[in-house]
C-alpha cells in the first residue's frame, strides 16, 4: 500500500525516502545471540544502546536487508531507487556522542558510555541532488559515518528532518501507525511550532521523537511537517492532502 503509493508520487515529485525498521533489527540481532538493550533518557525517551557489536548488525540490518528489500519492491513498480547508507559517498557525517545521560530503574540519572550512536553534523546534499536530477529517488538507511570512519546508529526521524533541511525540501511526511498527534483523545490536526513546542512534556516517548524532528524541520525552513498514518490507503497522497493528520507549520 505504501509502496504503490510512493511509487505513483514519484511519478510527479521529486521524492528522496528515509526508512526505520528497529523491530527488525531487534529481532536479528536476538536471533544472532545478541540481546539488545534499551535505555531511558530524562526526557521519556526510549533508545537503543548501540555497542560496536550492535552496530554492526544496526548496518547489515538497515543497509543490507531492509534498504535493499524496498528498493527492489519500487523496482518492480516501475521507481528507479538507489539505496544508500550515511556511508555511501560520505552522505551522512555525523559526531559520536562521547557520553549519554540515562534514567535507572530507580529514576536516578547516570552517565554512560556514548557507544556507537551520534549526531548529524552535515549531510552531502550534492549527491542526493545529482540523484533527483537524474530522476532517481534516494532511499536512506539511517547509518552514519563517523570522524573515525565507524558506522553509527542515528535515529530515523531524526535523519530525515537533516536530509530535509539540507536539501531544501518544502514538506516533510512522517508515516506513523497512528493518525498523528493526538492529545486528550483528540487528533491535533493543525498547530504551529511554538504549540507543539508546549506539548512536548506531554506526548509520549514514540510520538515525541516524530514530533521533535518536524519541529526542527520547520524551525530550519521547511514550510510543513505532516505526521499521519501509513496504514491507510494512499497514505503518503492522503498526508500532502492534510487529510486526517498533524500538519506543523
Amino acid at each position: 500500500m505504501i509502496l504503490d503509493d510512493l511509487a505513483r508520487q514519484a511519478g510527479s515529485d521529486q521524492l528522496v525516502l528515509v526508512h526505520g525498521g528497529g523491530d527488525l533489527v531487534t529481532e536479528i540481532a536476538r536471533k544472532l545471540g545478541k540481546e539488545q538493550r534499551f535505555i531511558m533518557s530524562p526526557q521519556g525517551i526510549r533508545s537503543r544502546f548501540t555497542d560496536k557489536e550492535t552496530a554492526g548488525i544496526y548496518t547489515m540490518v538497515m543497509s543490507g536487508m531492509i534498504s535493499k528489500t524496498l528498493t527492489a519492491a519500487l523496482a518492480t513498480r516501475g521507481t528507479r531507487a538507489v539505496s544508500l547508507s550515511g556511508l555511501d559517498g560520505s552522505l551522512i557525517l555525523a559526531k559520536r556522542k562521547k557520553r549519554l545521560v540515562a534514567v535507572d530503574p530507580r529514576g536516578r540519572k547516570i552517565f554512560i558510555d556514548g557507544g556507537y550512536t551520534g549526531r548529524v553534523e552535515k549531510v552531502n546534499s550534492e549527491l542526493i541532488e545529482m540523484l533527483l536530477a537524474g530522476g532517481y529517488v534516494p532511499l536512506i538507511s539511517p547509518v552514519a559515518i563517523g570522524e573515525e570512519g565507524e558506522s553509527l546508529n542515528i535515529d530515523g526521524d531524526r535523519v530525515a528532518a537533516s536530509v530535509a533541511l539540507a536539501i531544501g525540501a518544502h514538506t516533510i511526511v512522517f508515516l506513523t501507525n497512528v493518525r498523528g498527534l493526538t492529545m486528550d483523545g483528540r487528533l491535533v490536526e493543525k498547530a504551529s511550532v511554538a504549540e507543539v513546542r508546549a506539548l512536548l512534556p506531554s506526548i509520549g516517548f514514540g510520538m515525541q521523537k516524530k514530533v521533535m524532528a518536524a519541529v526542527e524541520s520547520v524551525e530550519g525552513g521547511v514550510a510543513e511537517a505532516i505526521i499521519c498514518s501509513g496504514t491507510v490507503q494512499n497514505p503518503v497522497n492522503a498526508g500532502l492532502d492534510h487529510a486526517n493528520c498533524t500538519v506543523i507549520s
